[in-house]
């Protein structure tokens, strides 16, 4: 008899802790959650703001005369007179699309061969097994630590040399060797499984297959990450193109 109300006692537990588990959320529960989001959405919009108000008053100072952009921000707003006349001043006197055109070709090839030769080093890093291979992952993430600035005097003399200023390769060559780049490829190519490679080397693939049959189609998300940045920081980029571009119309 103890034994059985014992047994019935445990059952009714279980079946209350189960329908405690199984019941909807308290009304309490629902307006923290809601209250959360709403915070949430809050801060989310004041970075919208933050990040969008830069924009709108380089916009609005773009329809300025010259002589109302000089004066303070206060007589910028209040002036509600609107002209196109920077925008036409920019067409008449300068190869706007010139310009662009040359951005474009050279940030697209930028992208092309960081992502190739990237690749390639983050692969050698991360599949085949060398002596050294720390070592040298340790030089190349001490690159982050050289910035660019210091190398323009080195790079201006080595492409003057070469007589490559004033050409496109005097500002492609440099900005591709990106360590960045090799650091996402690597972490996302030790992150994939190698079983699929050792099938492929026992059905006799070498490793420049397998790279460009196997590891790159499902490195897609690392291609678009580092093709996005890469894209991003060479259209940007102004100093280096300044001093290496010094005649417009080669």
């Amino acid at each position: 008899m103890t034994t059985t109300s014992s047994g019935t006692a445990s059952t009714a537990s279980s079946a209350a802790r189960r329908d405690t588990a199984d019941a909807p959320p308290t009304d309490r529960g629902t307006s923290s959650a809601r209250a959360f989001d709403i915070v949430c959405l809050v801060i989310l919009l004041v970075f919208v703001v933050l990040w969008l108000l830069p924009t709108l008053w380089a916009i609005n100072t773009s329809f300025k005369t010259n002589a109302t952009a000089a004066l303070g921000a206060g007589e910028i707003l209040a002036n509600t007179e609107w002209t196109t006349a920077s925008y036409a001043d920019l067409l008449s006197r300068g190869s706007l699309t010139t310009w662009m055109l040359s951005s474009a070709i050279i940030s697209l090839t930028v992208v092309a061969l960081t992502v190739f030769f990237a690749s390639l080093a983050a692969y050698a890093l991360s599949r085949p097994e060398f002596r050294g291979k720390n070592v040298v992952l340790g030089v190349i993430l001490a690159g982050l630590m050289i910035p660019p600035q210091v190398l323009i005097v080195p790079w201006f003399q080595e492409f003057g040399g070469f007589g490559l200023l004033n050409t496109y390769w005097a500002v492609i060559l440099p900005a591709v060797p990106q360590v960045v780049a090799v650091f996402v490829f690597k972490q996302f190519f030790d992150g994939l499984p190698k079983e699929i490679e050792e099938s492929a080397r026992i059905d006799g693939a070498s490793y420049w297959t397998i790279y460009r049959v196997l590891i790159m189609p499902l490195s897609r998300p690392a291609v678009s990450a580092v093709a996005i940045f890469t894209l991003v920081v060479t259209w940007n980029d102004l100093l280096w193109p300044l001093v290496a571009l010094t005649n417009p119309t080669s």
